[in-house]
């Protein structure tokens, strides 16, 4: 029997008792929609955290101070202090790959302005850090070099700090803020950035001279990290070695001790992120497809009350003529046309709801080609797969009987 003509009573059979249909479709239209869906949000999620690190510099290295191990008790780094300003001078006029660097200090608090008050963090750096960390200013200017050899309590803010701190269209160029009780001078204001992909605002934000926050706010000697920028993306394996093995000369550290800082760079971090965000992804993917498994066997069961059905038909068939391998083939044809009809719904399906979830819940989403054709693939899979038994089953009753059937 030519293809053509099982198409055509696959598709008469299928119209036949339409309801049934869709229902055993409505299966693979959710495992296909659900595969979709899931696999658009844990891509979207992923690239977003991949721009997010990326918006950070690809060249960007962080040197932080190594977690400390006291009788072995691991007390993290927040008590260890083997950073200081004379390791920042030191890579600085030693090092031939770095092309900027500073020292950071951060910390929590509450401003206050009149009758206002906002609890927010402070960043501070030198000259430099602006530029290795991305931050623009929107008006006013940056703290001076002179500024932050006298500690000059000066600051930049970010909009959100704005925002709930000065009212009625104030300009807070020349403004005075306390942080925590000390008063700073707004020199400068910095260009929104919006949420990153962790949802941290990173406009609400002060920036200061890193020798006010030292001295003034925090009274310490030792620095939280050093942020430095190579030279290029390519670099930075070769620069992350340059200073490990410079730190480890200025801190004096013999061959038998291990590194008391740790080195992280941007790479370090996508492929550290990447890896969390593929598991997810995979995750999520399995999960969905279960319930395209869960349709097929709905195509599996409703192929069988199909042979049942119709074993008059097949027995009529086979005794005029009709060979194994036709009715074979017209069952299997049925099962798949089932399984890619609900594929092609599925899809259109799933589409629209990652859109509507984006638009929503404001979750990023990436739909790609290779998770539609992926999806369609499997569910036409599905179709085959659990439509061969009761194909098979059909195939090979005895006319006789077949035709005895009530």
């Amino acid at each position: 029997m030519r293809l053509i003509n099982l198409f055509k009573i696959a598709i008469a059979a299928i119209r036949r008792n339409k309801m049934r249909s869709f229902l055993t479709m409505l299966g693979i239209v959710i495992g296909v929609a659900a595969v979709i869906a899931m696999l658009a949000i844990g891509q979207g999620s992923n690239q977003s955290i991949r721009e997010t690190i990326s918006s950070m510099g690809t060249n960007l290295i962080n040197v932080m101070p190594a977690s400390q191990n006291r009788g072995g008790v691991q007390k993290g780094r927040s008590s260890s202090q083997t950073l200081d300003v004379a390791d920042v001078t030191y890579l600085k006029n030693n090092s031939t790959l770095i092309s900027a660097i500073s020292p950071e200090l951060d910390g929590s608090g509450q401003i206050v302005y009149g009758s206002n008050n906002w609890p927010t963090s402070i960043y501070s750096g030198n000259e430099e850090y602006s530029f290795i960390k991305k931050y623009e200013v929107e008006s006013g200017r940056t703290y001076t070099t002179k500024e932050i050899k006298n500690a000059a309590k000066v600051c930049l803010v970010g909009q959100t700090v704005i925002e709930n701190i000065f009212t009625d269209d104030v300009d807070p160029i020349g403004k005075t803020i306390r942080f925590n009780n000390i008063p700073f001078k707004i020199i400068g204001t910095l260009k929104e950035k919006g949420d990153n992909t962790f949802g941290q605002d990173q406009d609400d934000m002060i920036l200061a001279p890193y020798t006010t926050v030292m001295k003034r706010l925090f009274r310490q000697t030792h620095l939280r990290a050093i942020v430095i920028s190579a030279k290029s993306e390519e670099q930075i394996t070769e620069t992350s070695a340059e200073i490990t093995k410079l730190l480890r000369m200025s801190h004096k550290l013999k061959d038998s001790e291990d590194d008391d800082f740790e080195i992280r760079t941007q790479e370090e971090l996508i492929s550290n992120f990447g890896s969390i965000s593929e598991m997810m992804l995979v995750l999520l993917g399995s999960i969905a497809a279960i319930s395209l498994v869960v349709g097929g066997i709905g195509i599996m069961n409703i192929m069988y009350v199909s042979v049942t059905e119709r074993t008059r038909e097949i027995g009529l068939r086979m005794s005029i003529g009709g060979k194994g391998r036709d009715i074979l083939r017209q069952f299997l044809l049925e099962a798949t046309l089932l399984s890619v009809l609900g594929g092609i719904i599925g899809v259109v399906f799933g589409i629209v709801t990652s859109n509507v979830v984006a638009n929503l819940l404001a979750w990023p989403i990436l739909i790609t080609t290779d998770s539609i054709v992926l999806s369609f693939l499997f569910c036409t899979f599905i179709g085959v797969f659990f439509g061969w038994y009761p194909a098979k089953k059909a195939s090979a009753l005895n006319p006789i009987e077949a035709l005895r059937h009530e």
